[in-house]
């Protein structure tokens, strides 16, 4: 899996996970601006790491959580 730096990513549209805590908890944002790879970070520390997935890995991810 390739590095995709903070650079290819600064004009990225984060989505904030609708199952994210709304007092600032729990709180995941995902970014599928950078196909065919999915960024994921803590919304809490945004200039910090962020996890990459395959897109289709990212995939079989939600529908095995769809399906809990």
């Amino acid at each position: 899996m390739r590095n995709i730096s903070d650079h290819e990513l600064g004009n990225a549209i984060w989505h904030k996970s609708s199952y994210s805590e709304g007092g600032g908890g729990n709180c995941l944002e995902v970014t599928l601006s950078s196909s065919p790879h999915i960024p994921v970070r803590d919304s809490k520390n945004p200039l910090g790491p962020k996890l990459v997935f395959r897109a289709e890995s990212w995939s079989l991810f939600i529908e095995d959580l769809k399906r809990a």
